[in-house]
Formats: C-alpha cells, sequence, structure tokens
C-alpha cells in the first residue's frame, strides 16, 4: 500500500495493485473493492489518495464503535468469553481479570472451559498471581453448571466484574454452538440481564474464517464485540474490517504479546495505521 503516495488521482495499475495487497492483508474481496471503488472518486487536488483511504477504514471502524457498558453498583458485571479452539480465550480472560484489577474492579473468574483440563489449570495459575477467585468444576463437568456457580458466587460476593472462560468450539458443530445457547441462558438465570457482554476472541492470523466465525457465534449468542488476540504476530489483521463491514461488531480490545499486560483497548487510528504500513 506504500504505493499510494501522491496527491495525484491513482492509476488503474496502482489501484489494481493496492487490491492485492488489501485481500492479501486479509482485508477480503468485497470491502477492497469497495475501498478501492472509494479511490477511483478522487479528484486531482483533492486529498491525496492515501489520506482518503485511511479515511475511508476509519470510517468503516467507527461504524460499528460503542461504548462498553458499565459495570453496575448493583450486581456483578458478567462478560463471556467465546471462540474457537486456539483462539487464545483463557489467556485473554487473564489479561482482562489483571486490567480490571489494575483499575481496582474486584473480579472472579469462571473456568467453564471442563473439556481440556490445562485451562483450567492456566486460569488457576492467572488467578493465585492476580488474587483472584477461580470458580472450577471436574474436568469434563457441566460448563452451565460452572457458569451457574460463577454468577451465583459473584452475586452473594457482591464482585464487580465475572469472566467467564468457555471451551473452544468449532462454529461449523451446531450441537456444541447449541451448549453454547445453554451456557449464555443460565447466566441470565442467575443474574438479570447476564451476561452483560459477549466477546469473541479472535485469533488475529486466522484470515477471513474469522468473518465465519463471527457470523456464526452472533447467531447463537449475540456477541457484542471482538478480542482480537496475536496481533502482534500477523502483519494482516485486515478481517476485523470485514466484521465490522458485514456485521457491526466492535473491536473491544487487543492483545499486543504474552505478557499480562500485553492488552489494549482497540485503537483504531493505530490498527489502521499499522494496516497501511505506517509508524
Amino acid at each position: 500500500m506504500h504505493r499510494i503516495t501522491s496527491s495525484q488521482s491513482p492509476d488503474e495499475e496502482t489501484l489494481e495493485a493496492l487490491e492485492e495487497a488489501l485481500i492479501l492483508a486479509d482485508v477480503g474481496p468485497t470491502v477492497a473493492l469497495r475501498l478501492v471503488e472509494n479511490l477511483r472518486q478522487v479528484a486531482v487536488g483533492d486529498e491525496s489518495p492515501r489520506e482518503r483511504l485511511r479515511e475511508a477504514m476509519l470510517e468503516i471502524l467507527a461504524r460499528s464503535s460503542s461504548a462498553v457498558s458499565a459495570p453496575s453498583k448493583n450486581q456483578p458485571h458478567v462478560v463471556l468469553l467465546v471462540g474457537v479452539n486456539g483462539s487464545g480465550k483463557t489467556t485473554s480472560v487473564a489479561k482482562l481479570a489483571a486490567r480490571y484489577v489494575a483499575q481496582g474492579h474486584s473480579v472472579i473468574l469462571g473456568a467453564a472451559d471442563t473439556f481440556r483440563a490445562a485451562a483450567v489449570e492456566q486460569l488457576e495459575v492467572w488467578g493465585e498471581r492476580l488474587n483472584v477467585q477461580v470458580i472450577s468444576h471436574t474436568a469434563g463437568g457441566d460448563p452451565a453448571a460452572v457458569v451457574y456457580d460463577t454468577c451465583a458466587a459473584g452475586r452473594s460476593r457482591g464482585v464487580d466484574i465475572v469472566l467467564i472462560d468457555t471451551a473452544g468450539r468449532l462454529h461449523t458443530k451446531d450441537n456444541l454452538m447449541a451448549e453454547l445457547s445453554k451456557i449464555h441462558k443460565t447466566a441470565g438465570k442467575v443474574i438479570e440481564g447476564a451476561p452483560n457482554e459477549v466477546w469473541l476472541v479472535l485469533d488475529a492470523t486466522t484470515g477471513q474464517n474469522g468473518l465465519r466465525q463471527a457470523e456464526d457465534f452472533l447467531r447463537y449468542v449475540g456477541v457484542t464485540g471482538l478480542v482480537l488476540a496475536k496481533l502482534d504476530g500477523s502483519a494482516k489483521g485486515g478481517v476485523v474490517l470485514s466484521i465490522a463491514e458485514t456485521l457491526d461488531l466492535p473491536i473491544r480490545f487487543v492483545g499486543t504479546g504474552e505478557e499480562i499486560d500485553s492488552l489494549a483497548p482497540f485503537d483504531a487510528e493505530a490498527y489502521v495505521n499499522g494496516l497501511m504500513g505506517q509508524d
């Protein structure tokens, strides 16, 4: 995308190269074509094509943005994290817990990934480090029961934030996705209106398959936002634009490393600059 530099309207060869670069960055063919068509409208003497491209990307992200709902003083704020296997959910839960604790909130964690024993152990290790309680059951147990007990414990102890880790599941497996719907409903039986947020943890390297994941998880559990994990390991992450444009889902946080504090609120300008190869 570095070829778009002059204040003149780009020629057709440059536009075709740009469209290819956008697709290779996982922006997706539909959105890439729309962005390139927008550039064709740049008149000589107007703002530079590069700046117009940047503004068009920011406009897409702005349309899908919305404020994160604030914790209530009367009941716990429940956040359910979902996603496919290996997307980084458990690590993201720990990072979110660290962030909320640093802000002065009381937090409780629910280890509802009962299918992967290592997930429970991993969360318990983080819980000890952060001095945060983790609610868990035996391996292979009912994840909905874990959600019930976690929400009940959060309510009885008056904590501010309940973060629930769930098992990775293929978005194409209807039975597993139906189970996730059950988990979602269980939270609402304990705390009215819960979960307050459902965040899909998406691997930034996943490419356009991330759009399909977002579509399916949105259909089953009403995803309210994205946590983009492993952005540090990918020069791409362009699927975010496709998801924002197609589904109007906001990006809440991005993971930028392995450390517990390597989680930051999504910065649209920094993201677009990175996608365009700017510092």
